[in-house]
């Protein structure tokens, strides 16, 4: 059994005059999303609020462990049962998004980011598409769960010279999102959880703004509330040119029913499986 606090704040920032950013967080599902949209005539919170309802109501027909609801296909056999219904939920908001952009030509070429985390008996799973961050602060240190789906990302994987020639403008530019496409891979990591274990999922109002090292400093010196009112306040000092959507939460109790080491092979199988086919 695992026992979260949590608590999510999303601001407008001081640049733009909506926000196109959603969250979703419930301790009692343990389940914690955050997308950033994307589109004009306000399209981006569209979309957004389209992927956070959509995980919120796939996860929710779970969690009563009502046993005729029905799996979706495409699973990946690598994967946990809960890590295979994230990703689905994932997929059916991006079927979501798509199919409203198609129907409706206010909101062609919308999209948003995702990026959510569930908590299981004795792991965590965190899954994304596009470059909203999912940090993980554990033992004083803090380590990105997620991956970036971005053009500079990507080809610093593979060239990493060849990317500190490409312009800043090729820091945001999305390899991936949510509902610009039939196709998509999340990328998927679970592993592990422990007591007093930390998390911060945000858009990239703050990860622009306040690095990893800031961001731990300040999540490992104040209670979850605190915390995120700081980070969104540190963001929006800084300039707040976009929308500021964050998301702490902390493992308040953690009673494992079985040993950590299998979600550690998995984890330790996902991020050979991301790094290999980068």
């Amino acid at each position: 059994m695992v026992v979260i606090e949590s608590t999510g704040i999303s601001d407008v920032g001081r640049k733009r005059k909506g926000n196109e950013d959603s969250l979703f967080l419930d301790d009692s599902m343990n389940l914690y999303v955050v997308a950033d949209g994307m589109g004009g005539h306000q399209a981006g919170e569209v979309a957004s609020n389209i992927v956070v309802e959509t995980i919120r109501d796939y996860m929710k027909r779970f969690s009563d462990d009502n046993s005729e609801v029905e799996e979706l296909e495409d699973t990946d056999n690598s994967l946990s049962k809960d890590a295979n219904r994230l990703i689905s939920g994932i997929h059916l908001a991006n079927k979501g998004v798509y199919g409203l952009s198609q129907t409706n030509v206010s909101y062609e070429g919308m999209g948003s980011t995702v990026s959510a985390v569930f908590f299981t008996e004795e792991n965590l799973i965190a899954a994304n598409v596009g470059d909203s961050p999912i940090y993980l602060i554990h033992n004083g240190s803090i380590e990105l769960l997620s991956v970036p789906h971005t053009v500079l990302a990507e080809q610093a994987a593979i060239d990493p010279e060849g990317a500190r020639r490409l312009g800043p403008q090729f820091r945001h530019m999305l390899t991936q999102a949510v509902g610009i496409g039939l196709a998509l891979k999340p990328d998927v990591c679970e592993t592990p959880c422990f007591k007093g274990d930390m998390l911060v999922l945000s858009s990239d109002g703050l990860s622009d703004k306040v690095t990893p090292e800031e961001i731990l400093e300040t999540v490992r010196n104040e209670q979850p509330q605190k915390a995120c009112q700081a980070l969104v306040d540190l963001a929006n000092e800084r300039g707040g040119d976009d929308n500021v959507t964050v998301i702490v939460l902390k493992v308040k109790d953690k009673k494992n029913k079985k040993s950590g080491l299998k979600g550690l092979i998995s984890r330790i199988r996902n991020i050979f499986y991301n790094s290999s086919f980068k």
